[in-house]
């Protein structure tokens, strides 16, 4: 009987070790998508500035106004939060 009950734990720790080497596996593949979507649009961005060497000021512009109107909205939520 100490036999069986220690092939149902073998089984039951060979199914847990399964179940968590998809679940790793499935975690490893969304960061891959992740990171080949980044890489795609880097690229794109690489290729799209040098065929267009203004589009990198406007992006850095845009970047920066986010930047600032970033900036304010927190300040302004903080000025509301203790309300």
């Amino acid at each position: 009987m100490a036999e069986s009950e220690s092939q149902e734990g073998n089984h039951y720790n060979r199914g847990k070790m399964v179940e968590n080497f998809k679940m790793d596996m499935e975690e490893l593949l969304e960061e891959m998508e992740k990171l080949t979507v980044r890489a795609a649009w880097m690229t794109y961005d690489c290729v799209a500035i040098q065929t267009n060497p203004d589009l990198y000021n406007a992006m850095q512009h845009l970047e920066d106004v986010f930047l600032m109107c970033k900036e304010q909205m927190e300040k302004k939520w903080q000025e509301v939060l203790p309300e």
